[in-house]
């Protein structure tokens, strides 16, 4: 499968990440603190931006230092954001703490009155989407109202308009009322959708059961999408396509932490496809991408350059193997 551009619209938070600095630092031991842009859409948008490609955020942020640190940001790494509206009141951006350490590894993440979830339909509707080639969003935007009706507006405007859709399952329990609700929300989502990204708890939820996880990819490919990437964490990944299943490694590295590859496996991966990429060729990109930042500090100020990665993949044996 192929994207027609680059140019993507993408639903979801924006926040900041704090980091105990020098990394390697314990939280509760920590004297002082790197602030960085965060938010799973925000960070995707750093991937595909840095790699050439044009991004705009939909999505809300507080009216205050912190949401405006955010939007400073988004402008800092060239994320249009036209359609990221500040409200007042009780909402709060997002904050994560999180540590630069494999071992014993902890983040903390604050979403109480998420100003994200203040996203209404309104907002969604005023994007012209027929100036885009895909629509990208992740799970946590469904999980509360008036966030979960505008999502599913935003992807019945997008198709009308001809656009791909792109879905990065993104479940985060603490977010959601429940399971259940997660799942037949996560469930019909992915039914619109012709990209879905996820790894094998997450597909596993959607099915009930972590051990029908890979039979729920193939059924969603099976039910009309075009492409389903089921993550394996060390042991690859399997690319499941209409025509094919595709199995692929990852990029042995040093990692400092396990946070951010998933958002930079998105970037990579849909500028693989706009870029007109055989699909297995842009799931390697995709993880050429996770293997760098997972290896950097922060995730937003860790993503790629489009010189970084093709360094990095010149330099690399093909993993197809590991």
């Amino acid at each position: 499968m192929q994207l027609n551009g680059n140019r993507f619209v993408i639903i979801g938070r924006a926040g900041m990440d704090f980091y105990p600095d020098p990394p390697g630092t314990r939280t509760e031991e920590a004297k002082q603190f790197v602030a960085c842009l965060g938010g799973s859409s925000a960070n995707i948008g750093v991937a595909i931006t840095r790699l050439g490609g044009s991004a705009d955020l939909v999505t809300c942020v507080s009216d205050d230092a912190i949401g405006r640190f955010a939007l400073n940001e988004l402008d800092k790494y060239g994320i249009g954001r036209k359609h990221v509206r500040s409200v007042g009141g009780e909402a709060r951006n997002s904050l994560a703490v999180v540590e630069t350490r494999i071992e014993d590894h902890q983040s903390v993440i604050y979403r109480n009155g998420a100003a994200d979830f203040e996203m209404a339909r309104t907002d969604v509707e005023a994007v012209d989407y027929d100036r885009y080639d895909a629509l990208i969003t992740t799970g946590t935007v469904f999980a509360a109202e008036p966030s979960r009706s505008a999502a599913f507006r935003g992807f019945e405007m997008a198709k009308t308009a001809g656009l791909h859709l792109i879905f990065d399952i993104d479940y985060r329990p603490y977010s959601w009322p429940s399971a259940d609700v997660a799942a037949e929300v996560y469930s019909r989502a992915g039914a619109m959708c012709d990209v879905i990204i996820g790894n094998d708890v997450e597909f596993g939820f959607m099915a009930g059961s972590y051990a029908r996880g890979l039979d729920k990819a193939r059924e969603l490919v099976a039910q009309g999408a075009q492409l389903v990437v089921y993550k394996m964490g060390e042991k690859g990944a399997i690319t499941i396509t209409r025509d094919a299943e595709i199995t692929t490694g990852i990029y042995r590295t040093e990692a400092l932490k396990p946070t951010g590859a998933g958002d930079s496996f998105m970037g990579g991966l849909v500028m693989g496809l706009a870029a007109g990429l055989p699909v297995r060729e842009a799931v390697l990109q995709g993880s050429a991408s996770a293997a760098m930042v997972v290896a950097r500090v922060g995730c937003a100020p860790a993503m790629p350059t489009r010189e970084e990665l093709d360094d990095f993949l010149k330099h690399q044996a093909d993993p197809s193997a590991a």
